[in-house]
């Protein structure tokens, strides 16, 4: 592998880093705006993810160049590809949360009581940001990570993830039943809280393609 490209992989990595950073800062704000009900800081968080689009496409554009320059070979190859799918992954998440923090800016000022849920949304939304942080913490710190451990992680994560999201389709459910003349609202809310969950699942395919990037084999093994 050339020096040219283990730099331009490397500035890659960073500029990857930099965007889950700011998703995870702005998935840390949204939870902090839906704890406090706090409408500015979740306006604060859609705004840090505002270019977030763009941002995954000048990765896209730096990993395209990388291979159209430096020519790698297959090991490289399958790096490209892997960083090209995880960008759209990240980006993905981002939009996810973004969308988030707008629409339950609108349901905490709405007639949905989600006092009752609040402790299993927390504990939902602390799931997606511990699996962000582990994602980025494998990023930033690529000699000292170990690739199955975090990936064992990430599934762990992603698995109490769901369970947090089952728990609370059923107190919804409830909700809707005790409450009917809202149970559209409290529909949108799930779908809101979609959302995070969704995000988690990202965060597991992002790690499924770390470790292709890194094991090799079949990128559907990891899947």
């Amino acid at each position: 592998m050339s020096t040219k490209y283990d730099t331009k992989i490397s500035g890659i990595r960073q500029m990857m880093s930099t965007l889950l950073k700011e998703i995870s800062e702005a998935n840390t704000v949204a939870l902090e705006a839906y704890v406090s009900k706090n409408q500015e800081m979740f306006k604060i968080s859609q705004d840090k993810l505002a270019n977030v689009a763009t941002k995954g496409d000048i990765i896209d554009n730096e990993i395209i160049k990388t291979f159209a320059l430096y020519g790698p070979e297959a090991k490289e190859l399958r790096s490209l590809v892997a960083y090209l799918k995880m960008t759209n992954e990240i980006v993905r998440i981002g939009e996810g949360i973004k969308k988030y923090a707008r629409r339950m800016r609108e349901h905490v000022n709405s007639g949905c009581n989600l006092t009752l849920i609040d402790g299993t949304i927390v504990q939902l939304h602390k799931s997606t940001i511990i699996a962000l942080d582990s994602i980025l913490k494998c990023f930033t710190e690529e000699d000292d990570c170990n690739i199955v451990d975090f990936y064992t992680k990430i599934v762990v994560e992603e698995s109490k993830n769901d369970d947090l999201f089952s728990i609370l389709e059923k107190e919804i459910m409830g909700l809707i039943i005790d409450e009917k003349e809202l149970s559209i609202e409290y529909v949108n809310v799930l779908g809101t809280l979609r959302r995070l969950e969704r995000s988690c699942d990202r965060s597991l395919n992002v790690a499924n393609l770390m470790m292709y990037a890194q094991k090799g084999g079949n990128i559907s093994v990891y899947n």
